[in-house]
């Protein structure tokens, strides 16, 4: 199992990696997730988990990098759907798909196999 590699967040915003004892951009801690490091990014005064908000503001950040931004109207959609947050629209729709899909495969028929019919084995004695 890969060792957690932690980053502590200043109160000056700024990103501090503890294993290899340097500050870091989130473009770098871009690079650690796309090279499949496992980290947690920890508030150094309140000592909280802030790996999700981080992450979003990563997301946000690269978002405004993006030479196509999202439509408005699918901005909008995420914005009611839910909490209006995105892990909420995701949610939403990934129960709706996954309610779906159940819906779906309930309303298959059912196939056997007749060569896997056991009534007709005989026993030796």
């Amino acid at each position: 199992m890969k060792e957690v590699k932690i980053i502590k967040r200043y109160q000056n915003r700024k990103l501090y990696d503890t294993h290899e004892s340097s500050y870091v951009t989130l473009d770098e801690i871009a690079k650690m997730i796309k090279n499949g490091e496992n980290l947690r990014v920890i508030d150094n005064k309140t000592k909280n988990d802030i790996t999700a908000s981080t992450l979003t503001q990563l997301l946000y950040e690269s978002e405004k990098k993006a030479k196509t931004q999202p439509s408005v109207a699918l901005l909008k959609e995420i914005i009611r759907s839910g909490d209006g947050s995105f892990s909420g629209y995701i949610h939403s729709k990934m129960s709706a798909e996954l309610a779906r899909f159940e819906e779906e495969d309930n309303s298959m028929p059912t196939y056997t196999n007749p060569m896997a019919n056991t009534s007709s084995v005989q026993t030796l004695s």
